[in-house]
């Protein structure tokens, strides 16, 4: 990095110490997202103990599919990469183009959701319900809408909160005045999307 780059960089970026607003915004995300973590830990241990103890527990992968939902973890990824483009323009000072990632982040969030609803659509006509399904334990359709379920709910937030931080950022035309917030706000969407890896492996690979 350049000296000019570094200056411009720090500028953007306050110094944090324990006491700022700013250290406490991103403390308050970190505990937040460790209680999450754990709710979506005992999710999907508990969908561990009941297919590992299930004698009809149907194949998730014949069952499900995972071609659309191997696009879906794509554009989740994907939307991870242009949270981080978003940060590094505001580093630098461009707004406009935070912004334009910031709102691609969101539209990667809401096609996610938009896909998600598909998918669970066929599989209800498929008959793939709460209370059972056509392939064996009962336990295999209430767990696979909870836990998918719990985490659209997750990326829906998310992408409320991508929208309410463009507006944070439209109306600071300091860069350095928004820089925080939208550091936040990736906190939480590279979790949404880390949690999202972890339930495709567990519940369509394995």
């Amino acid at each position: 990095m350049t000296t000019d780059a570094a200056t411009l960089h720090g500028a953007v970026e306050p110094t944090e110490t324990p006491l700022t607003p700013e250290s406490w915004g991103k403390l308050g995300m970190w505990v937040f997202l460790v209680g999450d973590a754990v709710g979506f830990g005992v999710l999907l241990a508990s969908y561990g103990a009941m297919r590992a103890t299930s004698a009809d527990w149907p194949s998730p992968y014949e069952v499900l599919g995972i071609n659309l939902t191997a696009l879906m973890t794509f554009l989740l990824i994907c939307s991870s990469v242009t949270m981080v483009k978003a940060l590094e323009w505001l580093s630098k000072g461009d707004r406009a183009r935070c912004r334009l990632f910031l709102l691609a982040t969101a539209a990667g969030g809401a096609i996610f959701v938009g896909l998600q609803g598909y998918e669970w659509s066929k599989l209800i006509h498929e008959g793939l319900l709460i209370s059972g399904n056509p392939w064996g334990s009962a336990l295999f359709g209430a767990s696979f809408f909870i836990v998918t379920g719990f985490h659209g709910l997750h990326v829906t937030a998310g992408v409320i909160y991508l929208i309410a931080t463009i507006r944070w950022v439209t109306n600071r035309p300091d860069p350095a005045a928004s820089y925080n917030a939208v550091e936040i706000t990736g906190l939480y969407w590279h979790f949404v999307d880390l949690v999202w890896i972890m339930v495709f492996t567990f519940m369509y690979l394995l």
